[in-house]
């Protein structure tokens, strides 16, 4: 056969040509290759083209699969004698690039390993058995694949999110000298978000302390700090003061969604604390305020009428504790009326006479709980107006925080934190770098004719 052959474009090895291909009789394909670039005969050490062939070789690199029989590949190649006398290696075999001397496994075989991870979200042992590859073999592919998005410069960033997730169990270890324990592995991670555009997951740090914080921001360019306008966090003192310490000029946002959860959790210790002092005990399904317990937690505009009515009427007539328990879940429902003033182009009349609203009736209630949200809320409340007047969340942070424990479990845990910080980030940018588009079944024009 030629080397131009069709079954050489078909499989399109640079610088390989097909001799010959056979089937065995388990139904694999061996395909025997031969050298067809001139390249392949410079010496790697001076690169000058050897004239004189020492002998001959034959390696089984492995390959992509192709089709559902196997595909073995026989590279029959010539050993050379190097031209030059003070060359070290004196004799070499032929290589290229797809090839190099000694690989086992061809260089596309190898990135596609480590893109099935990068960008797939497939599991390092999942891609090793779909590619009858070792897992260290994967694993290095996977690390060397990582370094573009690693070493890529951070896209700007207008708001930045921070939040925190759990990454598994802490781990201690014995001084043997001294005999005290010192943690060596924090159970928790803090991550870096562009909460705004499309940045995905920026970086992330084991640990959640101030000075966790500004470890990683100190590893960024200063002219990118300076981009920051707004850091959107949850109700976390630790991060409040980072921040300011990082980033003076940035407005610190707060998360609607936890200043809601404050309010839910406030919802739920008055109805334990009325239960046990007035009923003595803890709560029974038989209780009005425990048959009642989640629709208090619920908002106002998902509950129909009879579900509102019903509700209203069967703590009303259950004396102090549904008294209370109401009280409480109206001065929720007037937080939440404060905070839904976002992204309505309020003016600071209508925001200051809500605010008053909530705070006056958290003021009158006489309920402990109420009072401290009131205090809470009146504490945070720079961070809170900024959200108001922003409306910028930490949404995009609790959506990668989802996607980063679903990366945990589809691999049963890691044992590397480093590791699971390198996955996490590759996949929890796949979208900012274009590879979360779906497939168009059709063209658009087959779409128009199929209307018809």
């Amino acid at each position: 056969m030629g080397l131009d052959n069709d079954t050489t474009l078909l499989l399109d090895l640079d610088g390989l040509a097909v001799a010959r291909v056979e089937r065995l009789e388990d139904g694999t394909r061996r395909v025997h290759l031969i050298t067809a670039d001139e390249q392949a005969r410079a010496c790697p050490e001076f690169g000058v083209f050897a004239t004189r062939v020492k002998g001959s070789a034959t390696t089984r690199p492995r390959d992509l699969p192709y089709g559902e029989s196997g595909l073995e590949l026989r590279w029959h190649k010539r050993r050379w004698w190097c031209r030059e006398p003070g060359c070290p290696r004196r004799s070499f075999t032929e290589q290229i690039p797809q090839i190099p001397a000694g690989a086992r496994i061809t260089m596309r075989l190898r990135s596609a390993a480590g893109r099935r991870i990068r960008d797939a979200e497939s599991t390092v042992i999942q891609a090793a058995r779909d590619l009858n590859l070792s897992w260290p073999t994967v694993m290095d592919a996977f690390r060397t694949a990582a370094c573009e998005v690693t070493e890529a410069p951070l896209p700007e960033v207008q708001v930045l999110g921070i939040d925190e997730t759990r990454r598994g169990r802490p781990r201690w270890e014995q001084d043997p000298d001294t005999g005290k324990w010192h943690l060596v592995r924090e159970r928790w991670h803090t991550g870096f978000v562009d909460a705004l555009g499309t940045g995905g997951l920026l970086g992330q740090v084991e640990g959640r302390t101030v000075a966790d914080v500004l470890a990683w921001l100190a590893t960024t360019p200063l002219n990118w700090r300076k981009s920051i306008a707004y850091v959107a966090i949850d109700m976390s003192t630790v991060y409040r003061a980072a921040v300011r310490t990082a980033l003076p000029h940035a407005t610190v946002v707060v998360d609607h969604f936890h200043v809601v959860q404050l309010a839910n959790k406030m919802l739920s210790m008055v109805r334990r604390r009325t239960t046990a002092e007035i009923r003595g005990r803890r709560g029974r399904a038989s209780d009005p305020e425990w048959k009642a317990r989640r629709r208090l937690l619920r908002n106002r505009e998902d509950l129909t009428d009879e579900q509102f009515t019903h509700m209203w009427n069967a703590l009303l007539n259950e004396g102090k504790i549904g008294q209370e328990l109401l009280t409480a879940w109206i001065a929720k429902e007037n937080l939440r009326n404060l905070l839904a003033l976002a992204r309505t182009s309020a003016d600071q009349h209508q925001v200051g006479q809500a605010r008053w609203k909530f705070l006056t009736w958290c003021a009158d209630s006489d309920i402990p709980e109420v009072r401290q949200l009131a205090v809470t809320v009146d504490r945070w409340w720079p961070e809170i107006g900024a959200f108001i007047d922003t409306g910028h969340s930490n949404a995009k942070s609790e959506g990668i925080n989802r996607v980063i424990k679903l990366v945990a479990r589809n691999a049963f845990g890691f044992h590397n934190a480093e590791n699971q910080r390198l996955r996490t980030r590759c996949v929890t940018t796949r979208r900012a770098r274009g590879h979360l588009r779906t497939a168009q079944l059709c063209s658009p024009v087959k779409r128009r004719s199929n209307s018809h």
